[in-house]
């Protein structure tokens, strides 16, 4: 079989195009649908490909595999969509289900590549990385003595995933801090608990969210019970904090949101096809209304957190106290390609309820409060943290709206050498220490704005 201007059509040449019929029928969801003939540019595109394909095999340096230069070509044509669409190998398919059960063995780092470089979006709390001071916008450059330039995500997480009890040192970048910090660190197994709920002084609570996982709905509610238990039944005033939270499942920042909603709409997606465009709405029953309530954010407040926090400001249903939030408004739809891989595709956006778009943009809240930036021991001057927002990113996706531009900031020579500044075990008792009154600015200002609260409304009632 001959294609346009002599070049013969390969039999894998076939197979993509049948591949990419049969891809279309499985996407569109719920049976089988009507797939309109292959257009004649994507054909020619598509026959162009093959010649590469086959061009590279012959004369390539090295004897190279169809499959591993497909996942290449596949993995290039989706990292060049968006930052978070991405092709999910076997290995990748199966540590997205361990995450999202929030049990797994390693360091408990968020990661994302920006711009080629490896960077934290949020250390996860009570595990290796975030007691050792890893930081929000901290480029990882080295883990061990692998440079991590243009390294796969999946590549980091697997060099940096390990046996319980067994070290391994990652090299860092920090914005302000002249030389490189090199911590050694010694793997747990992570067992994330995703929510986190204590009493504070005259019956006042605290809940702090550190991941969405598969039951976080339902253990933000036996948390309420247990602080409603513990004020007799007549919390004060609640403090949710979602800082330096990354997200997770859509589904249980809906229930959470719920949680504290009594009606009206928490959020909506909208995207190309019919079923990406979905609305959720809370319900009366089990609504908590009865007290006032602060959302603590900041910069590693992400994705779903951020549908939380955004819900809750638009409600006035409480006030938002922080900074600026990561700026994650898009839906990943996990698509199946067999039992052992799939794609990762953004298909929607996500919108608050009064239509904003946190795209790009984040949650800005009502209250603009930042903590001190702790200092680690040993090094001086420290500067505040890069803050890594999904502006940032190569290749975003925009609101839809007036957005803030994100400035990328050069990440300078990678290879440069690394002068080792050790993580030290002492506690320095002068730094702030979120979730501890006395020593978490941010939290101290929230429950002085929830004791003041109730005043204040009684002298507006009177005034009324």
């Amino acid at each position: 079989m001959m294609g346009r201007r002599g070049v013969p059509r390969s039999p894998i040449f076939l197979a993509l195009c049948i591949g990419i019929l049969l891809g279309a029928l499985f996407l569109g969801g719920g049976g089988a649908q009507k797939v309109g003939a292959v257009d004649q540019e994507s054909y020619d595109e598509l026959e162009t490909f093959t010649n590469i394909l086959t061009i590279v095999q012959k004369n390539y340096v090295e004897e190279v595999g169809t499959r591993e230069l497909m996942e290449g070509a596949v993995n290039g044509m989706l990292a060049s969509l968006d930052p978070h669409s991405s092709y999910l190998t076997p290995d990748m398919y199966k540590e997205l289900q361990v995450d999202t059960k929030g049990s797994f063995g390693g360091l408990g780092i968020e990661i994302t590549n920006r711009s080629g470089v490896l960077t934290v979006v949020s250390p996860i709390e009570d595990t290796p990385a975030f007691r050792a001071g890893i930081q929000p916008g901290d480029q990882i450059v080295k883990i061990e003595e692998e440079l991590t330039k243009d390294m796969s995500l999946m590549d980091a997480v697997k060099l940096m995933r390990g046996p319980r009890g067994t070290d391994v040192t990652i090299s860092i970048r920090r914005e302000g801090v002249a030389e490189f910090l090199e911590v050694t660190l010694t793997r747990e197994n992570i067992q994330i608990e995703s929510v986190k709920s204590k009493s504070l002084e005259g019956g006042y609570g605290y809940i702090r969210i550190t991941q969405f996982q598969e039951r976080t709905g339902p253990a933000v509610i036996e948390a309420l019970a247990e602080l409603n238990v513990g004020a007799n039944g007549q919390m004060e005033g609640l403090i949710l904090d979602l800082r330096n939270d990354p997200g997770g499942l859509l589904s249980q920042a809906v229930q959470v949101s719920d949680a504290f909603l009594d009606s009206g709409m928490i959020v909506y997606t909208d995207g190309r096809l019919d079923n990406q465009k979905q609305k959720y709405f809370a319900r009366k029953a089990g609504s908590h209304m009865d007290f006032p309530m602060i959302v603590l954010v900041n910069g590693g407040t992400a994705s779903a957190a951020e549908i939380v926090a955004g819900a809750l400001q638009d409600h006035h249903r409480a006030l938002v106290l922080g900074t600026e939030t990561f700026g994650k408004g898009s839906v990943q739809t996990i698509l199946p390609l067999d039992e052992f891989s799939a794609l990762r595709l953004t298909t929607a956006r996500y919108y608050t309820p009064s239509g904003r778009s946190i795209q790009a943009t984040g949650v800005v809240p009502d209250i603009y409060f930042e903590n001190d930036v702790p200092l680690r021991p040993g090094l001086k001057p420290a500067a505040k943290p890069l803050v890594l927002r999904e502006s940032n990113l190569p290749k975003h996706l925009e609101s839809g709206e007036p957005s803030l531009d994100g400035t990328e900031t050069p990440t300078g020579d990678l290879a440069e050498e690394v002068k080792p500044v050790t993580a030290v075990d002492e506690e320095d008792l002068s730094l702030p220490k979120l979730g501890e009154v006395g020593r978490d600015p941010q939290l101290d200002r929230a429950l002085d704005l929830l004791k003041s609260w109730r005043v204040f409304s009684t002298i507006d009632t009177q005034r009324g």
